[in-house]
């Protein structure tokens, strides 16, 4: 019996050592991390931003540029992130930026991968020698699809095996932006030849914006059956329709917006396309240069949330739309918490904003941040109170930071160069201690 008591006991004070040690090596782990200003030259792979307190690192370790989604598409595939990045031994500067800028990708210098939060290992999932784009990914059937000229492919995240799904016929040269909550269906836009024309002579932004908005052009929604290969045309407007995104929760509901000048539009609307009914506006301007962009779904498929300006530069507000009946709601935000791009987090409690440069529709003088919002009312109404969780100062905003709210919501991940070239950083939302 002694000699039993005698083991139990020198078990349970080897455990306590042990349990000690790993406390003592976590606190030296937290404590250890340096304290630097975000963006002073080639930074560690982790360190705390000097400005906020907060732990950044850096989450690929492989050589090269990468870039995370555009704000609305969902990477995540339970703890796996999908993303972009240059093969080791090509390291362009052209690397996809959102759904449609995407197109100027240099040939194979860009491929996708995957990286696990947990462990933080990366996979490359493409091999691809043309230019390719498609920020698409479906937690249902494990697949991300990206496209390369008239061809359709997909790649299953887990296996990493790729596999053709469609060519476009040579009437309908379109673009798939989007899958739907089951998995069944892709879509997107179908541009002119006159506005293909268009982009062509005047490729940067300034140059295609308003000739292609003033053209009033025809453009036709589509989609794309996975199973069957099947093309369904789904509506047809002499406007540029653009933005295409699916609902995360019903497959029939897909939203769009009419691309512009945003004080000259009414932009978002909504189509369902199984009965491809008269879409439906979500959002209707009542004052003179009012604007309302930028748009994505909850999670939960229940709100599309925009960024909202009563008027444009004048007053921020993140605004949303409930579906159910058309409810709306609007959070004020300063004109330094004014974002380029804002997220909702997974349980719809937060949100988040990538800030924006002093050259922005904000012009904001000290608005180059990552913030976390936390939704709240006052006298005045309701408001965002924000926190900042990464300074963007020595970030140039020519590239979007593009913020995304980790599956577990205790890091938002977000793209930026300010160690000179495109990768992909997250920062933990809670402080450490």
């Amino acid at each position: 019996m002694h000699k039993i008591e005698n083991t139990r006991n020198i078990f349970q004070k080897a455990r306590f050592v042990m349990i000690l040690l790993l406390s003592v090596n976590i606190t030296y782990s937290i404590q250890a991390q340096p304290v630097l200003k975000t963006g002073t030259g080639n930074m560690p792979e982790q360190w705390v931003d000097a400005v906020t307190g907060h732990l950044v690192k850096r989450l690929i370790s492989n050589p090269g540029k990468h870039r995370s989604f555009y704000f609305h598409n969902n990477p995540f595939i339970g703890d796996l992130m999908v993303f972009y990045g240059s093969k080791p031994d090509r390291q362009s500067n052209n690397t996809p930026d959102g759904y449609v800028k995407s197109v100027s990708v240099n040939s194979s210098d860009n491929q996708l991968y995957s990286y696990n939060l947990t462990t933080g290992v990366t996979r490359r999932l493409t091999n691809c020698s043309g230019v390719m784009y498609g920020e698409i990914v479906n937690q249902r059937n494990k697949e991300a699809y990206y496209q390369i000229k008239d061809s359709v492919f997909g790649v299953n995240v887990l296996s990493g095996k790729n596999r053709f799904i469609f060519k476009f016929p040579d009437d309908f040269k379109a673009s798939i932006t989007t899958v739907n909550a089951n998995g069944t269906l892709l879509a997107g836009a179908f541009a002119s030849p006159l506005e293909k024309e268009i982009t062509k002579k005047y490729p940067s932004k300034g140059g295609y914006f308003n000739r292609i908005f003033e053209a009033k052009l025809p453009r036709t929604l589509f989609t794309i059956d996975i199973r069957t290969g099947v093309l369904s045309k789904i509506f047809t407007d002499s406007a540029w329709l653009n933005h295409v995104q699916f609902s995360p929760t019903d497959p029939d509901l897909l939203m769009f917006c009419h691309e512009g000048p945003w004080q000259k539009v009414d932009r978002i609307w909504t189509i369902n396309v199984a009965s491809k009914e008269a879409p439906t506006l979500i959002h209707k301007r009542s004052m003179d240069m009012e604007i309302a962009g930028h748009e994505w779904f909850s999670s939960d498929g229940k709100y599309i949330w925009y960024d909202l300006q009563l008027p444009r530069g004048k007053e921020f507000f993140v605004g949303g739309t409930r579906l159910s009946d058309g409810k709306e709601i609007k959070f004020h935000v300063t004109r330094n918490e004014w974002s380029v791009h804002y997220a909702s987090s997974w349980d719809q409690d937060h949100f988040a904003g990538d800030g924006g440069a002093h050259k922005s529709v904000a012009n904001a003088p000290d608005g180059k941040w990552i913030y976390y919002f936390t939704p709240g009312r006052n006298k005045d109404g309701e408001y965002l109170q924000s926190e900042k969780l990464v300074d963007l100062n020595n970030h140039d905003y020519q590239l979007e930071p593009n913020v995304h709210f980790s599956p577990d919501q205790q890091w938002i991940i977000f793209r930026a160069n300010f160690e000179g070239h495109p990768d992909i950083y997250a920062v933990k939302i809670k402080k450490q201690k």
